[in-house]
């Protein structure tokens, strides 16, 4: 049987956090059935364009659904008019099937703040966009909001970044509900072949240390970011940085906070997580993404969490 999928559509909406979840689950084949409804039968979209065929909101959702809010170009406006209060509203009476975890929910971006002023997140785990982050602690005081999260799960209700992050919670959905082939499948007929999971960085040391005009440390960056799982010794990083060793080293922590060593190390364990999402075992994923042993990777990625 086909699981609904529900969008909900208000004016403003950010096309790809509705668009990147609605094709992972086309992708998805006859295992999902999508449904797109809102408080108005045509909105306008983030990018300008306006989609139709918006359906008014049932009054209750079949058991088992998977319930979408996405969020919105200007949640400080969007979010408060009358259109949003009525699904606030929607939402408040769906409370209990959400309680009962009859229908899950997916929020991708801003569409947690919907749902923290609906009540949903009150006492919940949940995360968001970055830039959202500090409204979300004001629209729901009592949740425990995890920073630089891609999603979070607590019960039936799922909150997630943003923009593409929508996409991997997506996948992971489709993990959870159709087993991990075909999660795999659609990552890959999506070009994704490297899915995130819910504990990864919203800015992966890819993107984390990149704040900075320096063109050394970018020259040094560019070539660890290309090669994570070489052999690199510090003078070999120093000599395609054009510097010293040890001056290298001085701007690492003056420009980045971290080692030279502790940066390369991050990369490693990314590289290390994303093979192990794909199904390598931790020896071959380890030994692929460059530490010497398991063990080595563990080591690394218990300092990483503490």
């Amino acid at each position: 049987m086909s699981i609904d999928v529900w969008f909900v559509m208000l004016p403003g909406v950010l096309s790809l956090d509705m668009t990147g979840p609605a094709e992972t689950f086309v992708l998805a084949g006859d295992a999902f059935r999508l449904h797109y409804i809102g408080p108005q039968p045509e909105v306008p979209t983030s990018i300008g364009l306006s989609m139709g065929g918006i359906q008014p909101l049932p009054d209750t959702l079949p058991a088992g659904s998977l319930l979408v809010l996405p969020g919105v170009s200007d949640s400080r406006y969007q979010f408060s008019t009358p259109q949003a209060k009525g699904i606030q509203n929607w939402l408040m009476r769906l409370q209990p099937q959400i309680h009962h975890q009859d229908i899950t929910v997916m929020c991708v971006c801003s569409g947690a703040l919907l749902a923290a002023k609906s009540g949903l997140l009150n006492g919940r785990q949940c995360t968001t966009h970055h830039d959202v982050i500090d409204r979300l602690r004001s629209a729901a005081p009592t949740a425990a909001i995890k920073e630089n999260r891609i999603f979070v799960q607590d019960g039936s209700l799922w909150t997630s970044a943003g923009i593409t992050s929508g996409i991997d919670l997506a996948l992971h959905m489709i993990n959870r509900l159709c087993g991990p082939e075909k999660a795999l499948a659609v990552a890959r007929e999506m070009v994704v072949w490297f899915r995130r999971s819910g504990d990864d960085p919203q800015l992966s040391p890819w993107l984390r240390y990149r704040n900075h005009i320096h063109p050394a440390i970018h020259r040094a960056q560019d070539a660890l970011t290309a090669e994570p799982q070489k052999a690199w010794s510090l003078p070999d990083i120093a000599t395609l940085a054009h510097v010293s060793p040890r001056h290298l080293t001085r701007l690492f922590q003056a420009h980045l906070g971290i080692s030279v060593r502790d940066y390369l190390e991050q990369l490693r364990l990314a590289v290390a997580e994303q093979w192990l999402l794909q199904g390598r075992g931790v020896e071959q994923a380890s030994l692929a993404a460059g530490f010497s042993s398991p063990r080595q990777y563990h080591r690394a990625r218990q300092r990483i969490i503490n």
